[in-house]
């Protein structure tokens, strides 16, 4: 099971820190991410972490801006948002998958079997 906190209601330019906790064994957990959910828009990947690889993924709006982090001892994943955009309002989901067989595919919903209920990001 995942949980997500610490989506809020920022201002352009601010930042925020998204915390996902895992609970269960968590050992088969190959790679870890975050998605969004814009308005009007479709689901997409923000950024991913392949453990077998021990390599970050974003996408290009994240770049310089989030950094994907997982402190394993607390089994939490976080995502740094820095200079907050209104484009980067939405809902937030942690994800975890068990096989991750193609890092080509970070990004992709299929890659990731278990995902948490979202925290909402606003930024205005």
């Amino acid at each position: 099971q995942l949980v997500e906190s610490g989506g809020d209601s920022v201002q352009a330019g601010g930042s925020l820190r998204l915390s996902c906790v895992a609970s269960g064994n968590t050992d088969s957990t190959v790679c870890v991410g975050w998605f969004r959910r814009r308005p009007g828009k479709e689901r997409e990947g923000v950024a991913s972490f392949y453990k077998n690889i021990n390599r970050p993924f974003y996408a290009d709006s994240a770049k310089g801006r989030f950094t994907i982090f997982q402190h394993n001892a607390d089994k939490t994943l976080y995502l740094t948002m820095r200079n907050l955009k209104p484009e980067d309002t939405g809902m937030y989901y942690c994800v975890a998958g068990t096989v991750c067989s193609d890092s080509d595919k970070w990004n992709s919903s299929l890659e990731f079997s278990y995902w948490g209920p979202g925290t909402q990001v606003t930024v205005s």
